[in-house]
């Protein structure tokens, strides 16, 4: 049975309870947790300031580089064993945990890299004055963490908080939270003080909401539902706290009449398959110029028919859905689309001998779905691929920016002038042109708007998230 880490121990919760983790390939417990709660949250952020008081409030920005480098290469060196338990936590495949992995790895060695470059600025002021602002820690962070992507997310979070020298309190998600345990195990490992980093795993209604809408806390993350992330919001609200949300997407992939399409077509693909479109970004929103859609759709359709799914150690195109929750969510909306007369145009298949109980769904293509059908703007989270048709470049527009989301797009054409227009007015945190995704992109921030949710994670501005300014003025006459 998995324990809670505060203060640099491993620990029960308070009062003993526990959760059953569930396997999502054949719905059975295979380990417990503990089941945190407001007392266990108490004394993490206790632990967490006391940290910020001590050794690790101390420590200069270089030594908190050198302790990130530490857990990076410590993340590489234990790769195989972090996989199998990301693998077994949420039932992907194993080279996708194996990426996910070297992912995590790569945020750890970016911010470690970071830490001590985040420079102030001297301010040119009145005669007799010196005027400098410098960059702050927020203090105690929070992290609520979600099962898709649980390794990748913690790593995206909790490596820019503690290059700038917050401390953090992480809550993961109860669905999905072995690999943040063990990384627990090897940033103790690497050197990280006591109280610097806290983990209390939990129902997101006990821990979760007790971690949000605590006093102590200074600063808060959170990736996960539109509809929770107003509930984290109001929570921070209360005691003023900033926090950065990630809320999901609706994400669309214009195909213009000019576009490579032998290119685009497994890129589009992969985007919606991958991790059983368990995926914020996921490019879920196929939308093709109408003179090229029925040969385009085609393409789409045998590479959909092609797709295969099945256990992590299959290691094929995707696997289960995460709990039997998100499972009757998901095949709730195509069941509802083919009863309403949307078009089913291809699937793909389950292997064979797939564990009884689990939570398998074949990946769905729609095609010609109505613009306003609940498939063309609500998020499925699940492999379900919405194809529509357009007339031009400002029909093209209208209908990608047409959902309450606005996260990742993608545009596909050779035309140049028109990537700019484009791309300028989609709404969207992030544009790529011909190319999805480009690899995870530690480098690249990201972040959405509307209801995709506020602030920027990744790249050198997730440091400005992860901290605040302090202006000192010295007068000296």
């Amino acid at each position: 049975m998995s324990k809670l880490l505060i203060d640099g121990q491993w620990v029960d919760a308070i009062d003993g309870r526990t959760i059953d983790m569930i396997n999502p390939c054949n719905g059975q417990a295979f380990t417990k947790i503990a089941r945190g709660q407001a007392a266990d949250i108490d004394l993490a952020v206790a632990a967490a300031q006391r940290a910020l008081n001590g050794a690790w409030g101390r420590m200069t920005a270089t030594e908190r580089g050198r302790i990130l480098h530490r857990l990076g290469q410590l993340l590489l060196d234990n790769a195989e064993e972090f996989a199998q338990l990301e693998a077994r936590d949420t039932g992907k495949p194993m080279t996708v945990a194996r990426n996910d992995v070297i992912a995590v790895a790569r945020y750890f060695e970016f911010y470690g890299g970071a830490a001590d470059k985040v420079h102030g600025q001297a301010i040119p002021y009145l005669n007799g004055y010196n005027v400098n602002v410098i960059r702050i820690p927020h203090g105690v962070t929070a992290h609520i963490i979600p099962w898709n992507y649980p390794a990748q997310m913690l790593g995206r979070t909790l490596a820019p908080a503690l290059a700038m020298g917050n401390a953090a309190v992480v809550k993961p998600s109860e669905d999905a939270c072995l690999t943040t345990l063990k990384l627990g195990e090897l940033a103790m490992e690497a050197g990280l003080p006591p109280g610097a980093l806290n983990i209390i795993t939990g129902y997101g209604a006990e821990a979760g909401a007790a971690l949000t809408s605590h006093p102590g806390i200074n600063f808060a993350t959170f990736t996960g539902s539109p509809e929770v992330g107003v509930m984290v919001q109001q929570a921070t609200a209360r005691n003023h706290v900033p926090c950065v949300l990630e809320l999901g997407g609706k994400s669309p992939q214009i195909v213009f009449n000019d576009a490579d399409l032998d290119k685009a077509l497994p890129i589009i693909v992969k985007a919606i398959v991958q991790n059983a479109g368990q995926t914020c970004s996921a490019g879920s929103r196929l939308l093709v110029q109408q003179n090229i859609y029925d040969k385009f759709i085609g393409m789409v359709a045998e590479s959909f028919r092609a797709v295969k799914v099945g256990t992590p150690e299959m290691d094929i195109d995707c696997g289960p859905i995460i709990n039997a929750k998100q499972y009757g969510r998901v095949n709730k909306f195509v069941t509802d689309a083919i009863a309403s007369g949307v078009p089913l145009i291809a699937e793909g298949s389950l292997a064979p001998n797939l564990p009884q109980g689990g939570y398998f769904i074949k990946p769905v293509l729609f095609g010609s779905v109505p613009r306003n059908h609940d498939l063309a703007y609500l998020e499925v989270f699940g492999p379900v691929l919405s194809a529509m048709s357009f007339s031009d470049e400002e029909d093209a527009i209208e209908l990608a920016n047409a959902t309450e989301f606005g996260l990742v797009a993608g545009i596909w054409t050779e035309n140049g002038s028109r990537q700019s227009r484009v791309a300028k007015r989609i709404q969207s945190g992030q544009v790529f042109i011909n190319c999805y995704g480009a690899g995870g992109g530690v480098e690249l921030p990201f972040g959405g708007v509307k209801k995709s949710g506020h602030g920027r994670e990744k790249g050198m501005l997730a440091l400005e998230e992860m901290s605040t300014t302090k202006t000192i003025v010295q007068y000296y006459n």
